[in-house]
């Protein structure tokens, strides 16, 4: 199987290739987009903040090529967010425009800390990415902004109120946690969406 990680000069790649490599997979980092067209499944991850990752996605050409891809494809966190029609980061940023969600800052409450971060719940988790998964998983967050819940979601999280964990649209899959730092659970949501 030929697995290939989105390079766009974003974070969190090395902990996505340990990840696969602890599975048995080795995977291409790689922005030429004949090697993501030809690739069995492509992950997108992400860290850091919307508009810096969309203009690097723009200066490389990879915002006309991502949404053209067949394959199963799966973003991590700010890969998840940039699946959307839009951010509310960096004071609205236009997105990918691969799924119907605007992408909002967590509102302040009291006791809720803002970014999200740390271990959480999974609610209402279904479809093939989370099969074998116990019905109370957790899974690592961090994040200061989050899709609504809609038609696309495939499991929800609250921070306090529920918010889209992951989501979908024909190969579409994003998961807004990181599943390279989500123990047995994230690896077993790995291992399933390779599988798909």
């Amino acid at each position: 199987m030929q697995v290939a990680v989105v390079d766009y000069k974003g974070g969190n790649v090395q902990s996505v290739l340990f990840a696969l490599e602890r599975l048995g997979v080795s995977a291409t980092l790689t922005a030429d987009p004949a090697v993501l067209r030809q690739a069995d499944r492509v992950l997108f991850p992400g860290e850091g903040e919307a508009s810096s990752a969309m203009h690097a996605l723009r200066a490389s050409g990879l915002d006309l090529v991502l949404p053209t891809l067949t394959q199963p494809f799966l973003g991590i966190c700010l890969g998840m967010q940039l699946l959307g029609r839009r951010s509310a980061e960096g004071g609205g940023t236009a997105l990918l425009d691969l799924l119907p969600f605007a992408v909002e800052r967590f509102a302040p409450a009291p006791g809720i800390k803002v970014p999200h971060m740390g271990w959480n719940t999974l609610h209402r988790a279904q479809g093939p990415l989370f099969e074998g998964l116990a019905a109370d998983a957790h899974v690592y967050f961090v994040h200061s902004y989050a899709a609504p819940v809609g038609t696309y979601t495939l499991a929800e999280a609250h921070h306090p109120a529920a918010f889209s964990a992951a989501v979908q649209h024909g190969n579409f899959y994003g998961v807004q946690f990181h599943v390279e730092k989500s123990g047995p659970a994230g690896a077993r949501i790995l291992q399933n969406f390779l599988n798909l």
